[in-house]
C-alpha cells in the first residue's frame, strides 16, 4: 500500500505514478525545481518511502552479520547505505541508514519494507534487537546539498554528499513544508540522481543484478568485512572475474520528442535495426542542463566509446562502471 502525502494538495502538484505513487511528480515547473535543488534550495517529499527502525543493544553487531556494509562500529550520526543479497549474490534490498546512538533508522524503496522486515525478523535468533515498521509514523524529507533549511530538534538525519534525509514525524510534514522552501517533485530528484550516476533498487536492478554491475562496491558493499549472505559471489567476482553487465550513463539525442522508456533495448549504432540487443535503459530523465539523459545496463564487453541506439534514439556513453 502506498502512503499518500498531504503535500499533494499544494498548488500545482501533479501526482507521480508507478513505484513513486503517493507523492508529487512535480509542482508544475520541472526544470525550475531541478535548478532549485541543484542550487541547494527547496526540499523533496519522499514520504512514500518505507521507514524501518532497529533498536536494542545488539542492533549494530546484528545488522553487521546481515548487511553488505561494515556497520558494527558505525558512529552515531554517520550515514551509510547497505544491501541485502540473496544466497547467489543478487540484490534483494537497499537500505539507507543512520544510527542516532539508540536506534538505527533506514529508509527503503516504497512497498519493500514488509518483505525486508519479514527477513530481518527471521534472522533475530537470540540477539537483543527489535525491528519495527515506522512508515505510518515517519516521513522521509530530502534537503539538497547546500541547503540551509532548519532541521527540527530530535529528528534523525542522514547527512550525505547529495544532501540530508530527514526522518520527520508524519504529523509535522505539512507544517515543515511551509518553512522548508519551494517543493520539488520526485522527477527533479530523479534527474539529479541520474546525473550523479546513483543506482536505485527496482530501476537499475532486476532479479539477477549483482552489486559490481552498478558501482555499489565501496559505497554499499564493504570488501573487508565478515560473512553475510551472498558474500561468496561478491568475493569471487571481485577477485577472479568481472560482472556480466555494467552501468553506463547515456546522453540521448535531444531532437526526439519522447524519452526512451525503461526497458527500451539498446544496440550498437553501426548494426542494423534488427541487430543484437546489448543492454537496456533503466531510467531516463530530462535534465535542466544536460538535456535528455539516462542510465542503462549494457554487456560488459560493449566498447566504452561505441555509439548506441535506444529504440530509435541515438545515445552516447559515459563510463560509470569500468568494463
Amino acid at each position: 500500500m502506498h502512503m499518500k502525502s498531504p503535500l499533494l494538495s499544494l498548488p500545482g502538484a501533479v501526482p507521480a505514478e508507478g513505484v513513486d505513487e503517493g507523492v508529487a511528480a512535480h509542482y508544475g515547473e520541472l526544470f525550475r525545481e531541478q535548478r532549485a535543488l541543484a542550487d541547494g534550495t527547496g526540499f523533496v517529499d519522499l514520504s512514500h518511502r518505507g521507514v524501518v527502525t532497529v533498536t536494542g543493544e545488539d542492533r549494530l553487531s546484528w545488522l553487521h552479520l546481515l548487511l553488505t556494509q561494515h556497520v558494527s562500529d558505525l558512529p552515531a550520526g554517520q550515514a551509510t547505505e547497505a544491501l541485502i543479497l540473496s544466497a547467489h549474490g543478487h540484490i534483494e534490498h537497499a537500505l539507507y541508514l543512520v544510527d542516532d546512538g539508540e536506534t538505527v533508522w533506514a529508509h527503503v524503496e516504497p512497498g519493500t519494507q514488509d518483505a525486508l522486515i519479514a527477513y530481518l525478523e527471521s534472522m533475530k535468533f537470540f540477539y537483543k534487537v527489535e525491528v519495527a515498521d515506522r512508515t505510518a509514523e515517519f516521513a522521509v524529507v530530502h534537503l539538497p546539498a547546500g541547503s540551509i533549511a532548519e532541521v527540527p530538534e530530535g529528528v534523525a538525519v542522514r547527512e550525505t554528499p547529495y544532501g540530508r534525509d530527514l526522518f520527520l514525524p508524519r504529523t509535522d510534514l505539512e507544517s515543515y513544508a511551509e518553512k522548508a522552501g519551494p517543493p520539488a517533485g520526485i522527477l527533479a530528484y530523479e534527474a539529479l540522481r541520474v546525473e550523479h550516476h546513483r543506482p536505485r533498487l527496482g530501476f537499475e536492478t532486476d532479479h539477477r543484478t549483482i552489486p559490481h554491475e552498478l558501482g555499489w562496491i565501496g559505497t554499499a558493499v564493504h570488501l573487508q568485512k565478515g560473512c553475510y549472505r551472498g558474500q561468496e559471489t561478491v568475493a569471487r567476482v571481485q577477485n577472479l572475474g568481472k560482472p556480466p553487465r555494467r552501468l553506463v550513463f547515456l546522453h540521448l539525442d535531444g531532437s526526439e520528442v519522447h524519452l526512451p522508456t525503461p526497458g527500451t533495448e539498446l544496440r550498437l549504432a553501426d548494426e542494423d535495426p534488427d541487430g543484437r540487443k546489448i543492454g537496456f535503459i533503466t531510467t531516463s530523465v530530462r535534465h535542466h542542463e544536460l538535456g535528455p539523459v539516462a542510465l542503462a545496463l549494457v554487456k560488459r564487453n560493449v566498447p566504452v566509446d561505441a555509439p548506441l541506439v535506444a529504440g530509435d534514439t541515438a545515445a552516447a556513453q559515459e563510463t560509470v562502471v569500468e568494463p
